[in-house]
């Protein structure tokens, strides 16, 4: 079943919806082998090379300590997010579940395996890697929020939505949001 969309309208150009950046994670709980290997299926997949993420925590029960490297991310902005995302998107068929997104329009979902995406193929070598996709969209003026001088609000009207972000996913990237 589809979801209902709603259509909107933009005579401000700053009201546009845009992709912001595609941050694509891949998380082994571990370093060692296993994280090259994940380092390694990220650069292929993504054709950019993949940064290390550390934990912030300790976790005693599974012998993780602070600062410990346990997965790797690449950020993707630009034409490159959009070409990536589209790739993305035509391994889950072009069908994304409402509630992948949050309510400030955020799209999140997994990819269970990297040999799904067109041109990649088995390497016993790696073994599977799944991986984590989250697209941030919001509208021009949005930094006013996050940058460190002079931070500022951001009114309601101007914020990205559920509603707005399913709508604007669905017409740029002919994606069918199910419910």
């Amino acid at each position: 079943m589809a979801y209902k969309l709603r259509s909107f309208t933009y005579t401000n150009p700053m009201k546009e919806p845009r992709l912001e950046k595609v941050v694509v994670n891949i998380g082994v709980g571990e370093a060692g082998e296993k994280l090259l290997k994940a380092e390694k299926v990220l650069g292929m997949v993504t054709g950019a090379k993949p940064v290390r993420t550390v934990a912030k925590k300790a976790e005693r029960e599974w012998a993780i300590r602070r600062g410990s490297p346990i997965g790797c991310k690449v950020t993707l902005r630009g034409e490159a997010a959009e070409k990536f995302l589209k790739k993305a998107l035509d391994v889950r068929n072009n069908q994304v579940p409402w509630f992948n997104f949050d309510d400030e329009g955020n799209l999140n979902f997994g990819v269970t395996d990297y040999t799904d995406f067109e041109g990649m193929k088995y390497d016993p070598d790696i073994g599977i890697f799944g991986m984590n996709i989250t697209a941030v969209i919001n509208r021009p003026g949005d930094r006013v929020r996050r940058r460190r001088l002079k931070t500022g609000k951001v009114g309601p009207a101007h914020r990205m939505g559920l509603d707005e972000s399913v709508a604007w996913m669905a017409k740029k990237f002919d994606a069918k949001v199910v419910e």
